[in-house]
């Protein structure tokens, strides 16, 4: 889709109700459903972290969305398909300016040059204890990507027409926090199987698209 058409008619969304859990249960897992009603997220005290959803046009015009492929380290997140973005660190205003802050230094993107459209419906992930605010962006004039290489091993650029195409939604048999070997929901994007709190997000940005475009 050209990116101009996109822009026009996606700015719609801001006037749009925030589904919520309601487009997060499609991508979870049955067990984490679960395990969030017999848990108090609060007692938690979860950390703050904020992500970007970044659309932004290739060099045709075709409008792509930005997902980065995490390094393999050792932590709950290694080497897993996610939006660039991060904790809150002392500096941030506010979990805008985190997400923000975070895409300039994960792929080079400048705030300035980002028009935040949204903040989205807040998601917790249990493993690592992070409640995590969502943010959807648009960069009609994106420079190259600069990769953090501490951080980034590589660019997953997905093109609009590939995640909004249903049948891109896929479960496969894999082991979480919750359980081994379990049916999770997950969309296949450019070769990669994202699920988890990045589907989750990804299955409220595709329901807010699918009103306006």
């Amino acid at each position: 889709m050209d990116f101009n058409e996109f822009y026009h008619q996606a700015l719609k969304i801001k006037n749009l109700p925030l589904p919520g859990e309601e487009s997060h249960h499609k991508m979870s897992p049955l067990m984490r459903v679960q395990w969030l009603k017999s848990n108090d997220i609060k007692k938690r005290n979860p950390k703050q972290a904020a992500v970007m959803a970044l659309f932004y046009p290739d060099i045709k015009q075709h409008t792509k969305m930005l997902l980065i492929l995490r390094k393999a380290y050792q932590g709950v997140h290694s080497n897993q398909i996610g939006f660039p973005g991060g904790k809150v660190e002392d500096g941030d205003g506010n979990l805008k300016e985190t997400a923000l802050r975070e895409t300039y230094e994960e792929v080079g993107v400048p705030p300035e040059s980002v028009e935040v459209v949204k903040e989205l419906s807040e998601l917790y992930i249990p493993p690592s204890n992070f409640m995590v605010r969502p943010f959807m962006g648009f960069c009609a004039k994106p420079s190259p990507f600069v990769v953090q290489q501490s951080e980034v091993e590589a660019l997953v650029e997905v093109n609009l027409y590939d995640f909004m195409d249903k049948k891109n939604r896929i479960e496969e048999t894999l082991s979480t926090s919750y359980a081994k070997s379990i049916n999770v929901p997950a969309y296949k994007l450019n070769g990669y199987t994202v699920w988890g709190a990045t589907a989750m997000m990804l299955s409220e940005i595709q329901h807010l698209l699918e009103e306006v475009l």
